[in-house]
């Protein structure tokens, strides 16, 4: 089995990479008009942050039979299928936590802690449709377009708990 399911991007990461994007590339070509030599290395830094943000950005989720893709633009992360737990939609579940990484550029992903829910991998592109896959010693969030669909596909073709 092999099926993909593309990640569907939320109105607050579409407001906030655009947001992101037009202050950074504002701020390099306000620094390139100055044309000095340390004003130009800040508008390249700018335009390397967006470009690497950018790589980041996550483009959907694929579940085949020994574990789950998350595709970046170049490449994916695989998360194993073994000891895969649980998967369960929930919607909001990580609001109000603390985040350690990409907060809202091209993704949200890192990792982030909430109280009662401890340390959390992160891969969303949309907070109101994030599965929870539940290991023996980690939790990971993804969000693909469909999560209902995606943990019924993920629990019909695996053997979750």
């Amino acid at each position: 089995m092999r099926k993909y399911y593309p990640a569907h991007w939320g109105i607050l990461l579409i407001v906030l990479s655009t947001v992101l994007t037009a202050w950074f590339l504002w701020g390099a070509f306000f620094e390139f008009k100055q044309g000095t030599t340390s004003a130009n290395l800040v508008g390249l830094w700018l335009l390397a942050l967006i470009v690497g943000c950018a790589l980041f950005t996550i483009r959907g989720y694929t579940i085949t039979s020994d574990a789950i893709l998350v595709h970046r633009l170049f490449w994916a992360t695989r998360l194993p299928r073994a000891g895969l737990q649980s998967a369960r939609f929930e919607p909001f579940r990580l609001r109000g936590n603390i985040r350690i990484g990409n907060g809202g550029f091209f993704s949200f992903s890192g990792w982030n802690y909430k109280p009662g829910l401890g340390f959390c991998r992160v891969f969303v592109t949309d907070h109101r449709r994030i599965v929870l896959l539940r290991y023996p010693n980690r939790l990971v969030a993804i969000s693909p377009a469909a999560p209902e669909e995606f943990v019924h596909d993920l629990t019909v073709a695996g053997h979750l708990a």
